[in-house]
């Protein structure tokens, strides 16, 4: 019955490197026990259970820079997800790492996240700092791990310890949560982690320069001359050579970026051969116990793309509009959080329920908090305007 599971856990010990992370050596599901499948694999098993997931659903309507109601081109969390997919497959794909385990990973790095995007973490933060703050990472573990109701023998999705520790140990430039005790053991998580980590920055970085130059935030790609970096001229010269006058700026403009992806992509190959090639990594110990991390940028690019990730912060991040943008996600949170403290009757029934089995200030804040994280930017604004607007319908929740 299980031949066709056993069959690919066969094909990973022979085909993927000594380095990567494989099925049948996984710690399995730690928290309540586990589930054999005979036709997946634990970590095909996880990827499943994520994309069916309540949360994973409202990605769609998160936001990623612009809010989800200001147009229908622009990136949300769920197609930001869905690109950091790709990155971190190609990756593994490379190096011969384990997809399924990144693709995991990948689609819920980001499931923790608030509406509103940053600004929405920041304001929970500041609600809940003397509660234990918030941070997304830890969120989306505690989605998997607690909040997500699916199996009527326990909350969340009972995940695999691999899975798990690639939420808990997600880094970038918006991420470096303090590691739980649980994944503390290696300085370094797998290289499948490593790989979504790595994807996430080089996505954010390329779709949000994209969505600036749809939004006219930057007028065209031309206009990253001022950046007045080495790769971004070679990557100017590669559009001239690759386009005619008789190409707009449209396309133009995402060529642009595609060199972009491709170039930063390229780099973080090379050195991360590199890496291998001068660490003599043989196994998944080796990895998770080296001295660096492994899979990187190179020195030169990554001084590079600090220029470049600084650019975007003041062309793109610090713009009025989406200044403007995050100051109403901030108002709208404070608002229906001191709301629903003030008032808990008007939660839904399953949190209200929540709310009145909890005794603690910092319990029921909890609540609160995990039910605002929970909602998208516009179920959030639709609840704003019943609360808020007289001749608003209250409509069900």
């Amino acid at each position: 019955m299980n031949k066709f599971r056993e069959t690919i856990e066969k094909r990973e010990i022979e085909f993927l490197a000594d380095y990567a992370t494989k099925s049948v050596e996984s710690k399995g599901r730690t928290l309540h026990g586990n589930e054999i499948d005979p036709y997946r694999t634990c970590f095909q098993r996880d990827r499943d259970r994520i994309l069916y997931s309540t949360a994973f659903k409202r990605l769609q309507y998160k936001t990623q820079v612009y809010l989800t109601h200001e147009g229908d081109f622009y990136r949300t969390r769920l197609t930001h997800t869905l690109e950091v997919v790709q990155h971190a497959k190609t990756f593994a794909r490379v190096f011969n790492g384990n997809e399924d385990l990144c693709e995991a990973i990948a689609l819920a790095h980001d499931i923790g996240h608030a509406p509103f995007g940053h600004a929405g973490e920041k304001t929970l933060n500041e609600i809940m700092k003397d509660y234990g703050g918030f941070e997304h990472n830890f969120q989306s573990l505690r989605v998997v791990d607690k909040l997500e109701k699916r199996y009527p023998k326990y909350d969340g999705l009972n995940l695999c310890y691999e899975t798990r520790e690639g939420l808990a140990r997600h880094t970038s430039r918006y991420d470096n949560p303090k590691v739980p005790s649980e994944f503390s053991q290696y300085p370094f998580p797998s290289i499948e982690t490593q790989f979504v980590n790595i994807s996430d920055p080089l996505a954010y970085c390329a779709h949000d320069l994209e969505d600036a130059l749809s939004a006219g935030f930057i007028k065209n790609y031309r206009d990253l001359k001022s950046v007045d970096l080495l790769f971004i001229n070679e990557i100017l010269e590669k559009v001239k050579k690759q386009t005619s006058p008789r190409h707009d700026d449209f396309i133009k403009n995402r060529i642009f970026v595609r060199n972009l992806i491709e170039f930063l992509s390229i780099d973080v190959i090379k050195q991360t051969f590199k890496n291998i090639e001068k660490y003599r990594i043989k196994s998944v110990d080796e990895m998770r116990n080296l001295e660096v991390k492994c899979v990187d940028m190179s020195n030169e690019i990554k001084e590079q793309y600090k220029i470049l990730f600084k650019y975007l912060e003041n062309e793109v991040y610090f713009n009025p509009r989406v200044l403007r943008m995050n100051e109403k996600g901030k108002m709208i949170i404070e608002s229906l959080f001191k709301k629903f403290e003030e008032n808990p009757k008007i939660l839904p029934k399953r949190t209200k329920k929540k709310w009145e089995n909890v005794k603690t200030e910092k319990e029921r804040k909890t609540v609160i908090c995990d039910f605002m994280s929970g909602m998208t930017d516009k179920f959030a604004m639709d609840i704003y305007q019943q609360l808020f607007e007289p001749y608003e319908r209250v409509m069900r929740i």
